[in-house]
């Protein structure tokens, strides 16, 4: 009613991001009454505490260096953590607004970077004590979850709560309702861990986690950079030891050499049919790398758009495939970093795309080490002068230059499949041998001929109900036609 009710920037969102839409429509189990109530409230908010135009520096630089509120790790499903630390909060009405804002300012810079991906809530509760209940504050806190931001929270971890807090915690329980209640899990140091990971979690939770919070910069994935082609390196300017290229050497010889073999069976193959040749015929080497889903940048085309798929020990699989397409008229620069450098081999992990190519980076596991879905790569790009070299040197000394505000981001997550069937780019140890048949291809028509099979048995099932019914419709018809003839008999006599 009012053209100054909300803020502009998220009318215009809302009219234009349907996923957005949709997690208002989850949130409030498709009720659109209710999912408006939620809207209007949630823009309102949004306006009055200036969430669009919150950043580090509109904002105390001492709330950030307390610790109080900070993003870190993922728990057991990938989640990201957003860690609460009790202990540092105090109540002040003074600092109340700012400490809100600081909120607002976490949840919203979260839901930019990873296009509103749930969070876990940890509240650590250690070595906290009635001081530090503010039952206001954590009010605030449960609203944003509940009414502001849609579909964000998967569950509530709460490490240790002293028992004086039960009193407050069942006043907070009667604000979540019944849904939110069933999202509490209530820790301590032995069972912490059926929620979270020792490796994301401090040794006073019992885990292993040696991170130690500290600002300026903001704490965020802690993407590891830079990454060579072998794993991890000390600096830009360092070079591959002997080893590592001796590794790469072997390796792009066994590319090779299986390239050729693949040459080889593909003039070889006489003894498959017809319509499979022609099948092998039209698909050309570069489907076998067509993404499910493309994040679409103002700078490059990733696929695929979220996920990268690795296999379990069992099935062996640990090799996928990222296409980036330069959708510029410059060449692009790009750099991929991951949170697990020990873990991963990224080829190439640092170099340049020419404007409307694609180029392949082809990301494997190596030493034994599995993939986990808190693994997480970033890929970063720019675009470069006409006049820039796209060489090593150059490359090196335009990281070092480019604006932060001119570098592209985007963020993949790493999952874990047990089956053979594949939702993107995997490469298996035989890739190049180009099967007859990928994974995918067999899921569609394992499905399309379950579908068959179910419309069979409805018929079968459809013949049987007729056939029964014939018999039934038999046997009255013999019954009528003999009660009929006794009496006609019966008349007669």
């Amino acid at each position: 009613d009012k053209s100054d009710k909300y803020d502009s920037r998220d009318v215009e969102r809302l009219q234009q991001d349907d996923k957005w839409v949709e997690d208002y429509l989850i949130w409030r189990h498709d009720v659109v009454d209710d999912t408006l109530k939620m809207i209007d409230e949630s823009f309102q908010w949004r306006k009055e505490y200036t969430v669009n135009d919150l950043s580090e520096s509109v904002l105390p630089k001492w709330l950030f260096e307390i610790g109080a509120l900070f993003l870190h790790g993922y728990d057991k499903e990938g989640y990201k953590l957003f860690w609460f630390k009790v202990k540092h909060h105090t109540r002040d009405p003074k600092q109340q607004l700012d400490k809100k804002k600081l909120v607002a300012f976490w949840l919203e810079h979260y839901a930019k970077r990873d296009h509103g991906k749930p969070l876990t809530v940890v509240f650590d509760m250690a070595e906290t004590g009635i001081s530090h209940i503010d039952l206001d504050f954590v009010r605030f806190i449960v609203n944003c979850f509940t009414d502001y931001y849609p579909n964000f929270l998967t569950k509530i971890v709460i490490f240790e709560m002293p028992w004086i807090m039960n009193a407050a915690f069942k006043i907070v329980k009667g604000w979540l309702g019944p849904e939110a209640v069933s999202m509490l899990k209530f820790t301590n140091k032995s069972d912490v861990q059926e929620y979270i990971s020792a490796e994301y979690l401090p040794p006073h939770m019992g885990g292993t986690d040696s991170f130690k919070y500290s600002y300026p910069p903001l704490v965020d994935d802690d993407f590891q950079t830079p990454l060579c082609e072998n794993g991890p390196i000390t600096s830009e300017d360092e070079h591959e030891s002997k080893e590592e290229m001796d590794a790469d050497t072997k390796e792009t010889g066994e590319l090779n050499e299986a390239q050729n073999l693949n040459q080889k069976k593909m003039n070889s193959i006489e003894q498959i049919s017809k319509s499979e040749e022609t099948d092998k015929t039209e698909v050309k080497p570069k489907n076998a790398k067509k993404a499910l889903t493309t994040f679409k940048g103002p700078l490059l085309h990733i696929s695929p758009a979220e996920e990268l798929y690795f296999g379990s020990k069992e099935t062996g699989e640990k090799k996928c495939l990222i296409v980036l397409t330069n959708v510029t008229k410059n060449v692009v620069a790009f750099k991929v970093r991951t949170t697990a450098p020990e873990k991963y081999r990224v080829k190439p992990s640092n170099s340049s795309c020419e404007p409307g190519t694609s180029l392949d980076i082809v990301v494997s596991l190596h030493g034994g080490f599995a993939a986990s879905l808190q693994d997480r790569f970033l890929i970063m790009a720019a675009e470069m002068d006409q006049s820039s070299g796209a060489g090593a040197p150059e490359l090196t000394q335009f990281w070092k230059e480019v604006p932060r505000t001119k570098v592209m981001e985007h963020r993949l997550r790493c999952h874990v499949i047990e089956s053979s069937k594949p939702s993107s780019l995997t490469l298996k140890d035989n890739a190049f041998n180009i099967p007859a048949k990928t994974n995918e291809d067999l899921h569609i028509q394992l499905t399309h001929l379950l579908q068959i099979n179910k419309r069979l048995e409805e018929q079968m099932n459809r013949c049987l109900w007729f056939q029964q019914l014939s018999v039934v419709l038999s046997l009255l018809s013999v019954t009528v036609a003999a009660f009929c003839f006794y009496l006609a008999n019966a008349q007669r006599s």
